[in-house]
């Protein structure tokens, strides 16, 4: 963590935004809507993965070896130290590029600050948490833009290759798949503690744990053959993105409660009432696309559509291939990697019970 002893007078980075992290995502609904509106964009035969089903990132292929995958993410802070708030915005934005079994190969920072508001001791640090993230993931910080803003942002637009033929796409899922989750879920329940001071040591150490961790083994799920579909769970929660697998494959998800990881002290800060305004409007933007069993209240829907800041990679994949994909996730630290439920026949639609 940044020493700011020096600067007594920087104000908390998470009083100058209206939001943090990816709960401050446009919500699904608006951007649907959105979206609609948008002129429609011709073929390009190159062009492996567009926008036409809310995958992870582009994917452009260059020849019969090689794609670029090209991928943006930016927020406003999640937290108040500024190292610590860099090294998640860009763990969150080189997620996208695992997500589709590419592996990094460079990134350029988006900088947008108050300059007259924060030191630039504190915007130095947030820069260097991020340099920091990419120089563990083996890549540069090779340029970038940065730009005065009211409110503080940063994040990163990201390139990595695949080889064409082991794009893993969100929208490829079997019936019969088995669903496997990275990370541990909560971590907007967090945030919003930590926002209200209520967050202690320990609980912020897992936070920061689980969001500054890259999620290096989606190069390695790429290579599997039963891996047939992948994505990471950020800023619409687990319910929204597994509902983006059950639309692309036009399938039911099928997710059992009582197997999912969490962070520490999740379910009590939530009963306590709280959690991220952002988990209201997930629900009612997909809400009807979702059965919640007799058993789970209010309090487990607002976990199930907490929206997660560099969450988890949701795997789908073959029964026969679960215990080497639990096996690549260990290998590389993530001992919190879980079975959560699985793909099967029927509407596009997510079944928690």
């Amino acid at each position: 963590m940044t020493d700011l002893t020096q600067i007594q007078s920087a104000p908390r980075l998470t009083s100058l935004s209206h939001g943090g992290g990816c709960g401050c995502k446009i919500a699904p609904g608006v951007l649907a809507d959105l979206l609609r509106r948008t002129v429609p964009m011709p073929a390009f035969p190159d062009l492996l993965v567009g926008n036409d089903t809310a995958d992870d990132a582009a994917v452009y292929r260059i020849n019969d070896e090689q794609a670029i995958v090209a991928t943006t993410d930016f927020f406003m802070p999640i937290v108040d130290d500024p190292f610590d708030f860099g090294r998640i915005a860009a763990t969150n934005a080189l997620s996208d590029v695992y997500a589709m079994g590419g592996k990094p190969i460079l990134a350029l920072a988006l900088v947008g600050m108050p300059i007259n508001v924060l030191p630039h001791e504190v915007i130095a640090a947030i820069l260097k948490g991020g340099e920091s993230v990419c120089a563990d993931a083996g890549i540069p910080v090779a340029g970038g833009h940065s730009i005065d803003s009211v409110e503080p942002i940063y994040g990163l637009a990201a390139l990595g290759l695949v080889h064409p033929g082991r794009v893993k796409r969100n929208a490829s899922a079997r019936a019969g798949d088995v669903l496997v989750l990275g990370k541990p879920l909560g971590v907007g329940v967090l945030s919003a503690a930590l926002k209200k001071e209520q967050l202690d040591a320990e609980g912020y150490a897992a936070m920061i744990a689980a969001t500054t961790k890259l999620n290096r083994p989606g190069t390695a799920l790429a290579q599997l053959d039963g891996v047939h579909a992948l994505t990471d769970v950020t800023g619409f929660g687990l319910l929204g993105h597994t509902l983006e697998l059950s639309r692309g494959a036009k399938l039911t998800a099928r997710i059992r409660h009582a197997d999912l990881p969490w962070l520490p002290n999740v379910e009590a800060f939530a009963k306590a009432g709280v959690f991220t305004g952002a988990s209201g409007r997930n629900w009612s933007a997909y809400g009807a696309d979702v059965t919640l069993g007799s058993s789970l209240d209010d309090v487990a829907r607002v976990l199930l559509t907490d929206p997660q800041t560099s969450g988890g990679l949701l795997v789908s994949c073959a029964p026969e291939s679960v215990d080497e994909v639990l096996a690549i996730f260990r290998a590389d630290g993530f001992n919190e990697a879980a079975v959560i439920g699985e793909m099967v026949d029927g509407a596009s639609r997510v079944e928690v019970i």
